[in-house]
């Protein structure tokens, strides 16, 4: 699934619907309830028609009093009853819809956990978001509360077409006309509703999505002044979904009065057949008066279930979305003896994990993102363990992609990598990426307390290593200055931490893991020449010994690496240390040469800035 599927169009899948309530398997005692309420509740309903009669023709015609407490104590009985029933349905209802709803988010959200970066590739987050929340909140929703229109509906159907026709045939064959015609009506306005409630939830997606995006990127379009046009196609995608609303609103606005105007008609007939006999003596004013009641209430259901209906294929295209993400598989996926023996993302057996060396091997690894737009053909790559490897070279050369294959966040189309000497798909992403210690330009902190982001490296490291972690990367200093220190909370996404602080935190978080293998990328890019100096110093001595892909913005960086890469067109152009590819006065030397050139011209651009 991705943000562009279009569900316009399609037929109604049963599969959709299976999938959804199949988490309602665990929950059979409420529908048990809902739908055994439902039904009691229907038939109370007829029993409450046949009341009326007996009213009719045994008291009020005759004026007799006969028998009147035993009609009075039935007829109270059967209200209390139905008081009774209608307030253990309703809380099972809302037990339903409230559990149901748990259940499919959280089977969504611990999907989308095990999915791999691909999938977030093409689906944005806005889109899943509406998903998480505004779908399976409508779905949950109309399963639960309309179990118990269906369950009254279908029972008061069944119950009143066998009153009637044990009371009169002739006036039972009447009523029922009604029936085929509005089946009629429901199948034709099927697919106009379908087609437009489709679109709407389509168009609610990616409002979501331009409302993350708008506040997400709140900065950016400010300092590209982009709020008119921010606006503008906003306006654009609310108007369309209020032109799409109102075209399914209108469809089903024809569709009930129509299903009304055909039961109305024949509740006519009724009444006019029915007259003729009660002049003529064959039928009672009671029996008559049942017939009016009892249609109009078989006749209600059958209008609650055109408005059934009409939820139903709005919850249709709601249902599609949600499935989708259910059902989604992940382009990586770990082989069953793999899962066997070292375990899942969720259920990990640590106690079968080898020890990484740190050995990373690529043999022939062709890879592309898009079909016919290779990123690495052919490329071969042997990185010993313990050996700090630099990647530098122009923007979309293919060295963040080198360190998302190494990493397994993506896997190659053609080829192999191998970690110790053994293909990695032999083993779990968790054993390789719970050994991966990850710096990236622009970290993520997770609400929260700075010790609660930086113990995330380590879950069960105490206090103190904590501390010690941030100490080794100079992030002590800044965290002690805050008002509440290490309880400082980090904000939504590190949103209350600069760019400098969050990349010094999450340095730390990698330090605290104690990886095998490290990866930074960019990551001092965004820091200030004296803390970078800090972390330089720091990490030169926490990557002794461990295997480390450095992709470097700054070459000045990259100096001490055992061996520094020039990747373009996703192919090694040289290799070698700083001194020897400066020897060279290849590729890396003009590199290296033009930034030179930059910065110095920056610091005297500083210093004229001064005066």
């Amino acid at each position: 699934m991705n943000e562009d599927t279009d569900y316009e169009g399609k037929k109604i899948n049963p599969k959709t619907w299976r999938t959804i309530l199949s988490f309602a398997a665990n929950r059979r005692k409420s529908f048990v309830i809902i739908l055994g309420g439902g039904m009691v509740a229907g038939i109370i309903d007829t029993a409450m028609s046949f009341m009326s009669r007996w009213a009719i023709d045994g008291f009020m015609i005759p004026g007799s009093r006969e028998h009147l407490g035993l009609f009075a104590f039935a007829a109270l009985g059967l209200q209390v009853l139905m008081a009774v029933l209608t307030m253990i349905y309703c809380r099972a209802a809302g037990h339903l819809e409230a559990n149901l709803t748990a259940d499919v988010r959280e089977a969504a959200y611990t999907r989308l956990q095990g999915m791999s970066f691909s999938y977030f590739d093409k689906t944005s987050t806005g889109h899943l978001i509406s998903r998480l929340t505004g779908d399976i909140g409508r779905i949950t929703e109309m399963i639960s509360w309309t179990c118990i229109d269906l369950g009254w509906g279908i029972m008061a159907v069944v119950a009143s077409l066998l009153a009637m026709f044990l009371v009169n045939m002739k006036l039972a064959l009447i009523t029922i006309v009604a029936v085929p015609v509005v089946a009629v009506l429901s199948v034709w306005f099927q697919k106009k509703i379908l087609s437009y409630q489709r679109k709407t939830r389509k168009l609610n997606s990616m409002i979501t999505s331009s409302v993350n995006e708008g506040i997400m990127g709140a900065q950016t379009s400010k300092t590209l002044n982009r709020e008119s046009l921010n606006n503008e196609e906003f306006n654009i995608q609310t108007r369309d979904m209020y032109r799409a609303s109102m075209r399914s609103a209108t469809i089903s606005a024809i569709y009930m009065p129509l299903a009304s105007l055909v039961i109305s008609l024949v509740s006519g007939f009724v009444l006019i057949a029915g007259g003729h006999d009660v002049q003529h003596g064959v039928l009672t004013i009671g029996t008559l008066n049942f017939f009016l009641n009892i249609g109009n209430m078989m006749f209600e259901p059958i209008r609650n279930f055109a408005g059934i209906f009409s939820d139903f294929q709005s919850c249709q295209a709601a249902a599609e979305r949600v499935a989708d993400v259910l059902v989604s598989v992940s382009e990586i996926e770990d082989s069953p003896e793999a899962i066997e023996k070292y375990g899942d993302f969720f259920h990990p057996k640590k106690e079968n994990w080898e020890k990484i060396r740190g050995d990373v091997d690529f043999d022939h690894v062709s890879f592309w993102y898009l079909e016919g737009e290779p990123v690495l053909t052919d490329f071969n790559l042997h990185v010993k363990a313990g050996e700090n490897i630099a990647l530098v070279g122009e923007t979309g050369g293919g060295k963040s992609t080198i360190v998302n294959l190494a990493c397994r966040f993506y896997e190659p189309r053609e080829g192999t990598i191998r970690i110790d000497g053994v293909d990695y798909r032999e083993r779990s992403q968790i054993w390789l990426q719970s050994n991966l210690g990850y710096v990236l330009q622009t970290p993520h902190l997770f609400s929260g307390s700075i010790l609660e982001n930086i113990r995330y490296g380590r879950l069960e490291a105490t206090d103190e290593e904590v501390k010690e972690a941030a100490k080794l990367v100079g992030a002590d200093e800044f965290i002690r200055k805050l008002e509440k220190g290490y309880d400082t909370d980090a904000g939504e996404g590190g949103s209350n931490m600069s760019t400098g602080q969050k990349q010094l935190i999450s340095f730390a978080r990698a330090i605290l893991a104690d990886p095998a293998i490290f990866v930074l990328d960019e990551a001092t890019s965004s820091i200030d020449t004296e803390t970078e100096q800090r972390i330089q110093a720091a990490a030169d001595k926490l990557l002794r010994g461990r295997t480390s892909f450095i992709i470097a913005h700054r070459l000045s960086t990259v100096r001490n690496a055992d061996r520094i890469l020039v990747i373009d067109g996703g192919k090694v152009l040289e290799q070698g240390s700083h001194k020897e590819l400066m020897a060279k006065k290849g590729r890396y030397w003009e590199l290296y040469q033009n930034q030179f050139r930059r910065e110095k011209l920056d610091e005297s651009v500083e210093e004229l800035n001064k005066f």
